[in-house]
């Protein structure tokens, strides 16, 4: 495993080409790998031409109209391709992906979770899937509840700590199709709920080869804080998306959510506060801490992991990445620039995260 950064830990150091302390990549004690993952240089170091070395502007493109024309000029394939099938995610749950499988048989499956208020055909969801397929993988694009157009599958809501039913729908669908090593991916939430399934792989019996996360949420406290205190764009965006879900909910069912004035709470922490009273959390607190990675609990993952993140970033902050436990079962690449889950490489809208997403999976063998 490797661990490599712009960060360094004790004595071993070099400088960047940029001037920047970085860690060198080196081999952690524990069960060797079969394959060696290449020095990620070029994702440590990854640096888009000026125009693009905003965090803000990455972030922002990254959602964009101008970067979807180019996305679903790309997914073609991947869409044609999709079958909508609905999995078993326990106690009478359901939850609804996308399969998109190649006819003359793929080189292995990889399922993509998508971040909080995203879906199925999100920007990053659909430019990951069409790369992964043009690689010749299996791709199977998940919605959690109350995500996309799902809200009428299950009368309760969304909420982050919900995993049982996501590692249910995972181990129904490595079920129906057999499917063996096969690889998790996710963005910001997506890549949260990637991480916390590989620390319940084992007890659940899924046969996952390799995890990677894109900017993954580490303590969910920390990224409410960093949410607060920067642009109120991204609250705003964040509240506007949960608004327009939750209105969804009490359309689909007005006996249960009619009478519910949710989604007129001004604030995301005052909001999260409210539901997760609800749900019987004594507060947003400890509701964050419910779905938190941090605090040392990856230390027991045993799922091969790649973490990719940006100190850019203006949602999740770079100082939770710091702050996590060696393990040789996990990659940690920071980079300068790269924004939330964008890591646009050009105005062709191109991302070295899909780059990473599609090496980390074929050299996995998934």
């Amino acid at each position: 495993a490797w661990r490599t950064s712009r960060s360094f830990r004790g004595s071993s150091r070099r400088e960047s080409k940029g001037g920047h302390l970085r860690a060198k990549p080196r081999r952690a004690s524990g069960r060797p790998m079969k394959r060696t993952p290449p020095v990620p240089e070029k994702y440590i170091n990854f640096t888009p031409p000026l125009s693009l070395r905003s965090g803000h502007l990455q972030s922002l493109l990254g959602s964009s109209g101008l970067r979807r024309r180019a996305v679903l000029k790309r997914a073609v394939a991947l869409q044609e391709a999709a079958e909508v099938w609905t999995r078993d995610g326990g106690d009478g749950i359901r939850l609804q992906g996308y399969y998109s499988k190649h006819a003359e048989g793929g080189r292995g499956l990889v399922v993509l979770l998508h971040g909080w208020e995203g879906n199925v055909n999100s920007n990053y969801m659909l430019g990951t899937g069409a790369r992964l397929y043009g690689a010749g993988f299996d791709v199977f694009r998940l919605n959690f509840r109350d995500h996309g157009d799902t809200h009428h599958l299950n009368p309760g809501l969304f909420h982050s700590c919900r995993l049982d039913e996501v590692v249910h729908a995972l181990r129904d669908l490595q079920d129906r199709l057999g499917a063996s090593r096969w690889g998790l991916a996710g963005y910001s939430l997506g890549g949260n709920f990637s991480l916390r399934v590989g620390l319940k792989a084992g007890e659940a019996g899924l046969d996952i080869g390799r995890i990677v996360a894109i900017c993954p949420v580490i303590d969910p406290a920390k990224a409410m804080d960093s949410m607060e205190s920067g642009l109120k764009f991204y609250e705003w965006y964040f509240e506007r998306k949960w608004s327009r879900s939750l209105r969804a909910k009490a359309i689909c069912f007005p006996e249960l959510y009619g009478q519910e004035t949710w989604h007129e709470i001004r604030g995301l922490r005052a909001r999260t506060h409210y539901l997760a009273t609800k749900h019987g959390y004594s507060g947003a607190e400890e509701y964050f801490d419910g779905y938190s990675i941090a605090r040392g609990r990856l230390e027991a993952l045993a799922v091969p992991s790649t973490i990719l993140t940006a100190e850019d970033d203006p949602v999740v902050p770079v100082c939770d990445f710091h702050e996590l436990p060696e393990n040789p079962t996990l990659e940690l690449l920071i980079s300068r620039y790269g924004g939330h889950c964008s890591y646009i490489k050009n105005w062709n809208f191109d991302s070295a995260a899909e780059d990473l997403m599609t090496e980390r999976m074929i050299l996995s063998g998934s």
